[in-house]
């Protein structure tokens, strides 16, 4: 059989729908609240899940961020168990965290290249 990750995929993303609604729904960390799911990778064996996640309010603060991955960490076995019967397999994948930083390297580049653009003008 040929794994050419389209399962992978699949799984990802119907993780991606549950855990967004058991986050909004079920978990009563205020904490938890105002988190957003960017993105989500699951392993070819279906074992393991990485979830890239973002702050709606509050993204700057480094310790807010530490904060909700620590509090999302103690709460992952739970989140597991909340998915696991709506995804109809076997095992539910083991929960990973991570903060996606992708925007705020995309807000850094953009802050670069509006300086690169204004130095020509302070010249003349």
């Amino acid at each position: 059989m040929i794994n050419d990750g389209r399962r992978g995929r699949r799984v990802a993303e119907l993780l991606r729908a549950h855990l967004s609604d058991v986050l909004r729904r079920e978990i009563d960390d205020p904490e938890l609240s105002e988190l957003v799911v960017t993105s989500i990778e699951v392993t070819d064996d279906l074992s393991t899940a990485r979830i890239a996640v973002r702050l709606l309010v509050g993204d700057e603060d480094e310790k807010k961020r530490k904060r909700v991955l620590k509090h999302l960490h103690r709460a992952g076995g739970r989140l597991r168990r909340a998915v696991a019967p709506r995804l109809e397999l076997r095992r539910a994948p083991e929960l990973l965290f991570h903060y996606d930083s992708g925007h705020d390297a995309a807000r850094r580049v953009e802050e670069l290249l509006s300086e690169i653009e204004k130095e020509p003008k302070a010249r003349e």
